[in-house]
């Protein structure tokens, strides 16, 4: 899922586009993207995009008349800049905004039809999507560590509750939590002042890093590769391979469609975590610590 780097990238380069142009025609695609029927979506036909925001991992274009469209991608949800009239594959096209400069496409892979787009008019209406997460970089110490304790819960679900904060998703908090040296199942209550000074630079660091990053391949275009596996990145989507730091191979967890990567060596001294699936499947068999696992292995 496109989180606070991928969005804030998208909105700066499409303020390029489309600050000031006028939405000369709405084409939907599918049948079950549009999630509001009041306002009309033909209502904003005509209007011009007078701003872009981000709330959470949604993009708001505001348009004249206090109009809002908001648009989710969710997990395979991307965008395309195209000339205008572009056309669009309908196996992956949601729908198409067509502007007086150009056509943006909205497209989602996959069979799990998960995007959304929402027409809202009205600041009142538009808090409604507003979860009350807490923006990181625009954040003290003192107010970060305040939300950080407000609720007792692991560092990872902390770091990706979006009534905590904002814009952190499954990929950035693994990457995040690396940084900081410390576990995804650490409670958040724990944390001792260096931890939690630690884990707000990590934050901080990681999502600016990022963010320059995706800047740096978007150039002058809207991003066009955006994915939750990159390369570049230190434990996610790297199980099994060489942690940067120390070189012991990366550990996850899996839970439900997601999974957590760590360094046991970096993050959990040594230790491996369990395994919802697999650690009772294997019991007694399965591995305490990365030594007794490199042993077997070997």
């Amino acid at each position: 899922m496109p989180e606070y780097p991928d969005i804030t990238v998208y909105i700066e380069r499409l303020r390029d586009f489309i600050i000031q142009q006028r939405l000369e025609k709405i084409r939907l695609l599918s049948p079950f993207f549009l999630r509001t029927v009041v306002p009309a979506i033909d209502s904003i036909k005509g209007q011009k995009v007078e701003d872009l925001k981000r709330i959470g991992k949604r993009i708001v274009f505001c348009f004249s008349d206090d109009f809002y469209l908001v648009l989710h991608l969710m997990v395979s949800g991307r965008l395309q800049w195209k000339e205008r009239g572009a056309a669009v594959n309908r196996k992956i096209g949601l729908a198409v905004l067509d502007f007086e400069n150009g056509a943006l496409l909205i497209t989602e892979a996959g069979t799990k039809k998960r995007a959304s787009l929402h027409l809202v008019r009205g600041l009142e209406n538009l808090a409604e999507f507003d979860r009350g997460g807490l923006n990181i970089l625009n954040a003290s110490l003192e107010k970060f560590s305040a939300r950080v304790m407000s609720e007792n819960h692991t560092l990872k679900r902390t770091l990706t509750d979006p009534r905590l904060f904002d814009g952190i998703g499954n990929s950035y908090s693994d990457e995040i939590l690396h940084a900081a040296r410390l576990s995804p199942v650490k409670l958040s209550r724990t944390l001792s002042d260096e931890e939690m000074a630690r884990l707000y630079f990590a934050c901080r660091s990681q999502l600016e890093l990022w963010t320059n990053r995706l800047r740096k391949e978007a150039g002058d275009g809207l991003p066009k590769k955006v994915t939750a596996f990159r390369s570049d990145m230190a434990v996610h989507g790297k199980y099994n391979q060489p942690c940067p730091i120390c070189g012991t191979a990366v550990q996850r967890i899996r839970y439900a469609d997601n999974e957590t990567n760590y360094c046991p060596r970096c993050q959990t001294h040594g230790k491996l975590l369990l395994d919802r699936s697999l650690s009772r499947l294997l019991k007694q068999d399965w591995p305490r610590t990365i030594e007794e696992l490199e042993n077997r292995t070997k």
